[in-house]
């Protein structure tokens, strides 16, 4: 089933005049004929979660802004740092409309005046398109002042982060958005109360508010119909490694991995073995090739031992070594931590270090119960979820994989004796 796809390949998609000719913006109009609390009663029914890796349900959120505190604001997560992840950079370029109808529809429901789209320092291009689709809004009165007769004034502006990971979480985010150190903030007071500029905030990843259009249009409760029964709806799957076919998949929650991975994305590359996926982006523990016909929803891959996270699918097959899988995600945490607390800081160089030492040659059989030491001394300690987010892979690396650190450590052994 495809609702945030469904014309995603059309020519000229990303102009308004043919947006609106494949039904676009017409959720407006059933949204300003219902109170705005009616329209976040629908959002809950629909059983909607967060699409950026929390998995926060999004009526909920919405229902938690501090009551008659004004001004109020919506912050979009255009950032999508998570490695393996691309699905919002492809509705970004192709359907921003699709976005700003979300953003205008969420803006209602909870009486807000002003909107950001915040954006990774990559994704200029896609920030460049947005400007023009949030020109043509304006042109056509989807955007401004009074929308459609309804009493709603909005105004969306986009903003380019400087391309840091730690900006995704959405108080880092919060922070680069007022122009201060992309650095996480304590909570609480969580966003919802004290957020943007210290007002009450709505921080929704893209993907949840491209969402928000279908089930306005369609119900709450055809929503919820689709999916399991905790996870509902459908979800864009980005996948990548070693599939014949990677590319980004709306598939219905509740989907086998098998079938991702073997039918849409084609199966594994020179028809080589399925040896580890890892679901839900690089902060989620990895999986081994005899879990792959877990349900790709939220509750089936935290029972698997992992989570589905962002929604990107990275594929390895039987060639891997899984500790330089782990070197080079290691190195990317390191590389992204903004240092503010001395478990995230200090643990993910020394990962780092230690990881790159096996892989070298240079390792001991002591070092990975060494690693797993430092995972025990970062898990849940850490400022910020970060860290918690390093841990994952190399944790499950060397839960599932053991063997692969040992084979580098034995012949290394095997070196010096024969030396």
């Amino acid at each position: 089933m495809q609702i945030l796809f469904k014309n995603i390949d059309r020519k000229g998609l990303a102009n308004i005049d043919i947006y609106e000719k494949q039904g676009g913006y017409q959720s407006l109009k059933k949204a300003f004929a219902k109170k705005p609390e009616e329209i976040i009663e629908i959002v809950k029914a629909s059983g909607l979660r967060g699409r950026g890796g929390a998995g926060f349900p999004a009526g909920l959120k919405w229902s938690f802004l501090a009551k008659d505190v004004f001004p109020r604001y919506l912050a979009c997560n255009a950032d999508e740092s998570e490695p393996g992840t691309c699905k919002d950079r492809e509705l970004l370029e192709k359907n921003p409309h699709l976005l700003i109808e979300g953003i205008v529809a969420t803006c209602y429901a909870c009486q807000i005046e002003t909107a950001y789209i915040y954006f990774r320092g990559e994704f200029q291009h896609a920030s460049d398109l947005m400007d023009k689709a949030i020109e043509e809004a304006h042109k056509k009165g989807y955007l401004g002042k009074n929308i459609m007769g309804s009493g709603l004034d909005l105004d969306l502006y986009t903003h380019l982060g400087a391309g840091a990971y730690i900006c995704g979480e959405e108080s880092a985010l919060l922070n680069s958005l007022e122009g201060r150190r992309g650095e996480p903030r304590l909570k609480p007071p969580f966003p919802a109360v004290e957020g943007l500029y210290g007002q009450p905030t709505v921080i929704n990843n893209v993907e949840t508010l491209c969402a928000v259009p279908w089930i306005v249009n369609e119900g709450g409760e055809k929503y919820a119909a689709i999916g399991t029964e905790k996870s509902k709806g459908t979800k864009l799957v980005s996948v990548s490694g070693h599939v014949k076919k990677p590319g980004n998949y709306e598939i219905v929650l509740g989907m086998p991995v098998r079938e991702i991975i073997f039918d849409l994305a084609g199966g594994i590359r020179e028809d080589n073995r399925l040896k580890a996926f890892i679901p839900g982006g690089s902060s989620v523990p990895m999986l081994t090739a005899d879990k792959v016909d877990v349900g790709y929803d939220y509750e089936s891959l935290q029972e698997a031992g992992s989570m589905l996270g962002s929604g990107a699918l990275i594929v390895m097959d039987h060639t891997v070594n899984v500790v330089e899988v782990t070197l080079r995600l290691a190195y990317f945490y390191m590389h992204e931590s903004c240092g503010k607390c001395t478990p995230c800081r200090e643990g993910t160089r020394w990962m780092w270090q230690i990881l790159g030492k096996i892989q070298t040659g240079e390792g001991v059989g002591a070092q990975v119960d060494k690693l797993l030491d430092i995972c025990d001394n970062m898990s849940f300690k850490c400022f910020c979820p970060l860290g918690d987010a390093a841990v994952g892979p190399v944790a499950s690396s060397i839960k599932y994989f053991r063997s692969d650190y040992d084979e580098l450590i034995k012949k290394l052994e095997g070196d010096k004796v024969a030396t």
